[in-house]
């Protein structure tokens, strides 16, 4: 099983253009109604999908506040130093860490994406 997260952004080029920053991935397929985030592997690893097109009525309202409540974007990196280091940079909101979360014996930072979607990078397991 390999997840494909999707989520409903207001503008699909700006936000492709946040994560490509956050998480160092290249566009899948690009365009401004729908994207597909790659690793460097070429593994999927997040979908964009603008909110007003192609009448998906699951996606969601996109007037609703906050967006994803109660659901996390997470994603394990093995750079983790280089994205906190690319999210200060970049003026990211850091909401929290970067921090050592005994509980799961790794690092982690959580950010805010201009959608208002929280994201958490994780290190590995066993990386303090």
């Amino acid at each position: 099983m390999q997840p494909q997260p999707l989520i409903a952004v207001r503008d699909v080029p700006a936000s492709r253009r946040w994560y490509q920053d956050l998480l160092g991935c290249r566009s899948g397929h690009g365009g401004t109604e729908y994207e597909q985030l790659l690793d460097a592997r070429g593994v999927l690893v997040l979908q964009l999908h603008a909110w007003d097109v192609h009448d998906h009525p699951h996606l969601g309202d996109p007037a609703i506040q906050p967006h994803g409540n109660g659901v996390l974007l997470w994603f394990q990196v093995e750079d983790f130093d280089d994205a906190v280091a690319r999210a200060r940079s970049a003026s990211m909101e850091i909401l929290e860490g970067p921090r050592f979360n005994p509980n799961a014996d790794h690092r982690e930072v959580w950010v805010r994406d201009p959608d208002g979607y929280v994201v958490v990078l994780a290190s590995a397991h066993g990386d303090v």
